[in-house]
């Protein structure tokens, strides 16, 4: 057994590092010891507690850590820290019972460098060393209860009560699909281990969070924000994404928890929510790289210009890297930047936010492991940060060590998707179970240029090899994808795939669906999320399925157009969400309709990214998804579900050669409009050929020998 350790802010570095070694030293009890946390309201204002140790085993045992040889009055600090954890639990009624709370709250002053004896008189045990451990012992939960344990852990995380802010529902029917998310989400209320590291530890220097979607990267990012900015307050602090809808939820969870902590408002000129790019105008439309220009007098360009000028794929990146390359005299601004959703901004981004930061440059980015699904969704931090003249990285994460806080943090267990709707997210794209094309090969469309990457993201071997060129059946465990997310339904209600003969067909069973989402299941409209995969047909697509809702008299609103752009959700209105996959990420809801998805089994070019829109799109539903489409290609796509059920959503393939991996990245490829007319005029051209040839009009005589022994040795080399 052992206790898992979290490194908050200390103002006592020398003694928690004693206390850590001592703590590490046993072996009989476990718990989390977070040092430097909570952080509690008083009403001279906020107040840290040294350490706090959560056991099974004993409850609360809150330290007083004293640096120095004079323990002073420690009684009375002792007194305090108690009452002020004692006030946090008792706003949890759960916790209490016939006016006491369920668990015992223990405290104990521990100065190793202290000249006075270790003490037990008037219960305010005193110890100097390792004697700490026979003061420990004596502590006890005679009615230790796992469920008490855990909700005083998220009173503590203060997870729970950010949840319990949320609009509150009304449960009609104690089955119902409202009755099962209210109970799904209390479970979900406790940060795990690697979580509340990823909150309180905060490194000088460059820190990286990894994770699936679902893992929490955006709670983590927000409580990190706000628990910052408690502890410095002086500080200049700055939350920005690529998703512009996320501002309003970045907003409401960082006061929530900001208020919680410390009984005020955040400070919002000090901690900022602020967009990547940025426009002139006001203080809303600001942006992380047009304030850049601005401090740094360089050229600001908005999107139109800077497409025109680098392309529109490459718009911010051409932007961020020239504001970079004009800078004179670089003008730090902030003291932590904080990045979410790094795999859809360039690296030149995370460049430009490195060098606005005053030393020692805190820059903490979140990202997806598998939000591209082409490997490492953004190069390695050697590549994006660049060497020293001396060819030395700047930034590197490979030689961790020591018991100081974690640079590089990886979220392994997804706590939104269950295991069903993960597996079927992943299954599809990455075309596990996708029908060869008819010439031959694999029906893979992407995979992992490392294999261990699927262990990384929760995955284990059940049968045969994790290697190339070897035959591997992938699972995921009850660690990665807890079984709570999948035991409130059947797996055939998880997740459904259903065909149509017409779009009109396919709109009438969805507003059905929808009405009676509202009017027997308990949902209410903000649970509810309908995803068009291709945002260039959203607008059209959704237009018949929302005029049947509204002669249904339900409400209902595309985000970013019939609202603003940073509003996704309309938490006063009565209004279900529409909207296009890229406006969906970084959102979730208990219901996701994704319409239109045979879509995603086009032939045609750009495959990898077709795929990924689904794999996005499930992958936003904390409960239940409905996947629909019209015709053969649905019907195909469907197969593939079905072929991963019948293997009780295991992966089963053969890992592709790093040859075979690098030809299914040409295959599938993204494409610009000029790649793909020219391909296509190509392949008009090639096809009239052939016909010319099987009809007699042309005599494979009358073609150039040279072109024809060239074509000849590619189409040998392609079907090895």
């Amino acid at each position: 057994m052992s206790i898992e350790i979290v490194h908050g802010a200390s103002r006592k570095p020398v003694v928690s590092v004693e206390l850590i070694r001592i703590l590490e030293s046993q072996t009989e009890w476990s718990g989390r010891l977070l040092i430097g946390y909570p952080i509690t309201r008083t009403s001279p204002g906020p107040n840290r507690i040294d350490a706090l140790w959560m056991s099974e085993d004993k409850g609360i045992v809150a330290f007083d850590l004293v640096e120095g040889a004079d323990p002073g009055d420690y009684g009375f600090r002792q007194e305090d820290s108690a009452n002020q954890i004692e006030r946090q639990l008792r706003d949890e009624l759960r916790l209490v019972r016939r006016q006491r709370l369920r668990l015992p709250i223990h405290t104990i002053s521990f100065a190793p460098a202290a000249k006075v004896a270790d003490q037990q008189a008037d219960d305010y045990p005193l110890a100097r060393g390792d004697s700490v451990i026979e003061e420990l012992a004596r502590f006890e939960w005679p009615e230790s209860d796992p469920d008490v344990y855990r909700l005083a852990l998220s009173v503590i995380d203060r997870v729970s009560r950010i949840r319990r802010g949320r609009i509150k529902r009304t449960i009609r029917h104690d089955d119902s699909r409202g009755a099962r998310l209210k109970r799904l989400e209390d479970p979900i209320s406790t940060l795990d281990h690697m979580q509340s590291k990823a909150v309180l530890e905060t490194f000088d220097g460059v820190q990286r969070i990894r994770g699936l979607a679902g893992s929490g990267k955006t709670i983590v990012l927000a409580l990190k924000a706000a628990y910052l900015h408690a502890e410095y307050p002086e500080w200049r602090i700055a939350v920005t994404f690529n998703t512009r809808s996320l501002k309003g939820f970045y907003r409401r969870l960082i006061r929530d928890f900001h208020s919680d902590q410390t009984g005020e408002e955040p400070d919002w000129q000090n901690l900022r929510i602020v967009n990547c790019w940025g426009a002139p105008g006001t203080a809303e439309r600001d942006g992380l790289y047009h304030e850049f220009c601005l401090r740094h007098g360089v050229d600001y360009l908005d999107f139109r210009s800077a497409k025109a000028r680098f392309g529109g794929r490459q718009a911010f990146a051409g932007a961020c890297k020239q504001a970079l390359d004009g800078v004179r005299e670089h003008r730090p601004s902030y003291d932590a930047l904080l990045v979410d959703e790094a795999q859809d901004l360039p690296p030149a981004f995370l460049k430009l936010c490195h060098a606005f930061l005053k030393e020692p440059r805190r820059l903490v980015y979140a990202y997806d492991e598998l939000q591209n699904l082409t490997g490492e969704s953004l190069p390695s931090p050697e590549n994006i940060f660049g060497r020293t003249s001396n060819g030395v990285p700047r930034i590197r994460f490979d030689d961790e060590g020591g018991d100081g806080p974690r640079r590089d943090v990886v979220l392994h267990t997804c706590y939104r998707n269950s295991r069903p709707v993960l597996v079927t997210a992943h299954a599809l794209g990455f075309g596990i179970y996708r029908s060869p094309p008819k010439e031959g090969g694999t029906g893979l469309v992407q995979m992992f240029d490392h294999p261990n990457l699927w262990e990384a993201v929760g995955y284990r071997v059940r049968d045969g090899e994790l290697r190339e060129n070897a035959a591997v059946t992938l699972c995921r465990t009850r660690e990665t994808s807890p079984e709570f997310l999948e035991d409130h339904s059947p797996a055939d209600d998880l997740i459904r795939f259903k065909s149509f003969a017409s779009e009109i067909e396919q709109a009438e069973w969805l507003a059905k669906q929808i009405g009676r989402n509202l009017e027997e299941d308990d949902l209410l409209h903000n649970d509810i999320m309908v995803i068009n995969p291709d945002p260039l047909t959203t607008r059209k697509k959704i237009g018949v399925i929302r005029a049947k809702l509204l002669d249904m008299g339900i409400q209902s609103h595309l985000a970013g157009v019939d609202t603003e752009p940073d509003v996704f959700f309309k938490p006063d209105a009565a209004s279900v969400t529409f909207t296009g996959v890229h406006r969906a990420k970084g959102n979730e809801a208990a219901m996701v309709y994704i319409i239109n998805a045979d879509d995603c089994q086009a032939d045609a070019f750009d495959l990898a990214r077709i795929r990924n829109r689904l794999f996005t799109a499930i992958t936003r539903s904390k409960a239940w998804v409905r996947v629909l489409g019209v015709g053969r290609r649905m019907r195909e796509l469907t197969r593939e579900f079905q072929e991963l059920k019948i293997r009780e959503f295991a992966l089963d393939f053969k890992y592709p050669s790093a040859e075979e991996r690098a030809r299914l990245r040409v295959i599938h490829r993204d494409m610009t409009q000029a790649e793909r007319r020219r391909v296509e005029g190509r392949n008009r051209n090639l096809g009239d050929l052939v016909r010319d040839i099987e009809r007699g009009d042309v005599h494979v005589e009358d073609l150039d020998e040279a072109v024809l022994d060239k074509l000849t040795a590619i189409l040998q080399r392609r079907s090895r």
